[in-house]
C-alpha cells in the first residue's frame, strides 16, 4: 500500500510517501481501505520528535480516518454498531492514518452519519472524541452547580477542536464563548453558533469574560494553551469551575495562585486521548453516537473543513498547520 511515512524527525518535507506492506488486522480490529485522514496537532509532534508513539502503534501519523470496510474480526462483540464489510465508517486510531489501509480497533469505529462526505467524515474521530472526553465528561459541562445555565470557554475557538466544541455545546444548549487570534477567526466562531469570539490579541479575555458574566467568570474552560493563560484562566473562572487542559501551545510550566484553587472550590484537570485503552474510547464512541451523530445527520452541526490535499501533499498541510491560518479542519485524500 502507498502510505506517507516520517523519514527523519524535522520540518514538513521529512513527510515522503513511500510503500508498506498492508496491515494485519488483530482479535477485534478492523481494516479500512482510508478514502480521507484528519490531520491533528498531535501529527505535527510526532513530525518533530515531540510526542512519542505508544508501544504496538503504527510509527505512520494519522489519528483519524474515514473509508470503507475491507475486512477484519466483525463478528467481535465489540462491533456494537452492527459494522459489515462495505460499510462507511471513521475511525479513531493510535497511528497510521496517512496510508491507503490502516487498522482500528472495532470499539473505536463509528458508522458515517447520512449525509456527510468522506472528507467531513474523516474530521470527526479525533476532535469529536476529544470534546466529549474532556468538555463533557471530564469537565462535566451541565452538571455543575448551576446545571443547564452554565457557560463555556474555548481558548482556540477556530481549530478543529474549537470549532467542534462550539457546535456541540451550542446544539446541546449552553452558552459559549471563545478566544480566537483575528477578527476574521472571531466571525467564523460566531457564525457557528459562540455567543461572543473574543481577539486575544487585541482584547484581554479575563476583563472581556468577567463583563460576560457579570464578574461571576465562567464554569468551564476547554484549554489547549495552558502555560501562562492558567493564572488567567483562574481569573476568570467561577467558583467550582473546572479548567480542562488538552495541550500545551504556551508552554508546560505555570505559576498559579493556589489559594484560589482552594478557596473557590477549583479543579484543574486535563488528559490525552491516544494513550487510552481501546475500551475506554469505545465508551466515548457510545456516548457520541447516542447525543451527537444525530446531530449530524440531522445537519444542526457540521465539521468545518478548511482545505483538503492529495495524501502526496502532506508536507504542504502540515506548513498550513503550523501557520495557524486555517479554520476547521486539513483532511488529506487518497
Amino acid at each position: 500500500m502507498k502510505a506517507i511515512e516520517i523519514r527523519e524527525y524535522g520540518a514538513p518535507e521529512v513527510l515522503q510517501e513511500t510503500q508498506r506492506p498492508d496491515p494485519e488486522p488483530k482479535a477485534g480490529e478492523i481494516l479500512i481501505r482510508v478514502a480521507a485522514a484528519g490531520i491533528n496537532r498531535p501529527d505535527v509532534f510526532q513530525r518533530t520528535g515531540n510526542y512519542p508513539v505508544p508501544p504496538g502503534a503504527s510509527d505512520l501519523p494519522g489519528l483519524e480516518v474515514a473509508g470503507v470496510v475491507v475486512g477484519g474480526d466483525l463478528s467481535h462483540p465489540a462491533n456494537r454498531f452492527g459494522l459489515k464489510a462495505g460499510d462507511r465508517v471513521c475511525a479513531l486510531v493510535q497511528g497510521g492514518g496517512y496510508a491507503e489501509l490502516c487498522t482500528a480497533p472495532i470499539e473505536q469505529c463509528l458508522p458515517v452519519p447520512e449525509g456527510l462526505t468522506d472528507i467531513e467524515a474523516a474530521a470527526l474521530p479525533e476532535t469529536f472524541f476529544t470534546v466529549w472526553s474532556n468538555v463533557f465528561d471530564r469537565g462535566q459541562l451541565g452538571k455543575g452547580p448551576r446545571g443547564a445555565a452554565e457557560t463555556l470557554l474555548i481558548q482556540g475557538g477556530s481549530s478543529g477542536i474549537g470549532t467542534t466544541a462550539i457546535q456541540i455545546a451550542k446544539a446541546l444548549g449552553f452558552e459559549v464563548f471563545v478566544t480566537a487570534g483575528s477578527d476574521d477567526k472571531c466571525k467564523a466562531c460566531e457564525s457557528l453558533g459562540a455567543d461572543r469570539a473574543i481577539n486575544y490579541k487585541t482584547q484581554y479575555f479575563v476583563a472581556e469574560v468577567k463583563a460576560l458574566t457579570e464578574g461571576k467568570g465562567v464554569d468551564v474552560i476547554l484549554d489547549m494553551v495552558a502555560g501562562s493563560y492558567l493564572a488567567r484562566e483562574l481569573s476568570c473562572i467561577a467558583d467550582d469551575g473546572r479548567i480542562v487542559i488538552i495541550a500545551l501551545l504556551g508552554g508546560g510550566k505555570a505559576e498559579i495562585p493556589l489559594g484560589d484553587i482552594l478557596r473557590r472550590r477549583i479543579t484543574i484537570t486535563g488528559s490525552t486521548l491516544r494513550p487510552r485503552p481501546a475500551s475506554f474510547k469505545g465508551a466515548i464512541a457510545q456516548a457520541l453516537h447516542q447525543n451527537v451523530w444525530p446531530l449530524l445527520a440531522s445537519g444542526k452541526i457540521k465539521p468545518v473543513i478548511h482545505k483538503g490535499f492529495p495524501a502526496a501533499q502532506a508536507a504542504d498541510a502540515h506548513r498550513l498547520m503550523e501557520s495557524s491560518e486555517h479554520i476547521g479542519k486539513i483532511v488529506l485524500t487518497w
